[in-house]
């Protein structure tokens, strides 16, 4: 464990911006994959799943997370299968560490996002980044007023995935609580 803080990863809309509205965005690269969970919710022997699951990736993206003063994690549907498929792609390790999911999907009585308490147990008091395409100004409340640490929670756009201004909030908030500032949740 080292005292920088976590970057939690999601996959879809922040690394692949599913609903770009443009089939070929600068800088990535489509790709076809089947993993298990997205193949699990697909007819046997259909065309859809012979294909697999396009999904655009940026190379570019790796380096950059990586260069981050973060200790990088998935938060993702992938699971284990970031490690697998996504991370050589766009060039990360591909041992990162894995949120594995109890019940994804799953309703929430509070209305909150259903990673945001799993994530919260797993992120075990230390200060994070989680960069996700579905966080709510919910899930924003309910970690301020249970995450003792700093917690930055920055929702990707789906259309567009990762930006520039992204990593620069990202750099600037790791450099301004990743070493022992005042306690609370900061956002962008």
């Amino acid at each position: 464990m080292t005292d920088r803080p976590l970057l939690l990863l999601d996959v879809d809309g922040p690394l692949n911006p599913y609903a770009a509205r443009f089939p070929r965005l600068r800088g990535y690269t489509a790709h076809r994959f089947r993993p298990s969970d997205w193949s699990s919710r697909q007819t046997p022997g259909s065309r859809r799943l012979r294909r697999g699951l396009k999904v655009v990736l940026n190379p570019a993206h790796g380096p950059r997370l990586t260069a981050l003063p973060f200790e990088l994690a998935w938060a993702t549907t992938w699971m284990h299968e970031a490690n697998e498929m996504i991370a050589p792609v766009v060039g990360l390790p591909t041992d990162l560490p894995v949120i594995e999911w109890p019940e994804p999907f799953a309703t929430d009585t509070d209305g909150l996002y259903w990673k945001t308490r799993p994530l919260l147990e797993w992120a075990a008091g230390r200060p994070f980044a989680w960069v996700d395409d579905m966080i709510t100004r919910r899930d924003e409340t309910y970690v301020a007023a249970r995450h003792d640490a700093p917690a930055l929670l920055l929702r990707i756009h789906p259309r567009q995935g990762l930006r520039e201004s992204d990593f620069l909030t990202l750099t600037r908030w790791a450099e301004e609580h990743g070493r022992g500032v005042p306690r609370g949740v900061s956002g962008p």
